[in-house]
């Protein structure tokens, strides 16, 4: 085999000395994964996977009503599944007696109001007195879901009026969605509607 001139020799070194280095830069670089340690476990401790349980939205989410505008479902669910355990029984047996039985009481919203805290199987606390007049009148951070509410009913010739709190739908504009009972002999069942609550006077709160 010819030997290539010293001078060509010199000249190719530097050359095939890159060479090698850029061919298997991949092979190298699979190499060095290859001989890295893996992470063990010891036997049966292996991570757990994470997981999020389904979300189950109440049946009554789907359904259609008269007595409620289907934008306020949430808020009645979310006032349902997020308060406390004796507000979670008036409200819930609230939305049936009004949704799905469409119960009639004879009477009217106090007697509406207290079939449901009787049904309920809950008493109530006073947390806030006033008079319908004079006051002094509620703070909106005063209020909770399952809150029965005394107040001056502003859209209905500033009446005095009582029903169940569900929750603000506006709290700076003291708006709130409250589940309501005309009673008057008008054989209609409960409904939910959008109220000024901003003169409630007294506030009594279900407890077990």
């Amino acid at each position: 085999m010819p030997r290539l001139p010293i001078q060509l020799c010199s000249l190719l070194l530097p050359i095939i000395a890159l060479l090698p280095a850029h061919a298997d830069s991949m092979s190298q670089l699979i190499a060095q994964k290859s001989i890295q340690p893996l992470k063990s476990y010891p036997t049966g401790q292996y991570p757990a996977a994470t997981r999020q349980a389904p979300v189950l939205l109440p049946a009554f989410l789907s359904g259609e009503y008269d007595n409620v505008d289907s934008e306020y479902l949430p808020l009645l669910s979310r006032a349902e599944t997020q308060s406390s355990p004796a507000a979670r029984e008036v409200i819930s047996t609230a939305r049936a007696m009004a949704l799905n039985e469409r119960t009639i009481v004879q009477g009217g919203c106090w007697d509406y109001l207290n079939a449901v805290f009787e049904r309920a199987g809950v008493t109530r606390d006073t947390i806030h007195k006033g008079e319908y007049a004079q006051g002094p009148y509620a703070n909106s951070n005063d209020i909770k879901a399952g809150d029965w509410l005394y107040y001056i009913n502003h859209g209905y010739n500033g009446v005095e009026h009582s029903g169940l709190f569900v929750g603000w739908t506006n709290e700076t504009a003291k708006e709130a969605l409250i589940l309501s009972y005309a009673g008057e002999n008008r054989l209609e069942p409960a409904r939910y509607r959008v109220y000024d609550l901003s003169n409630v006077y007294h506030i009594m709160r279900p407890t077990i």
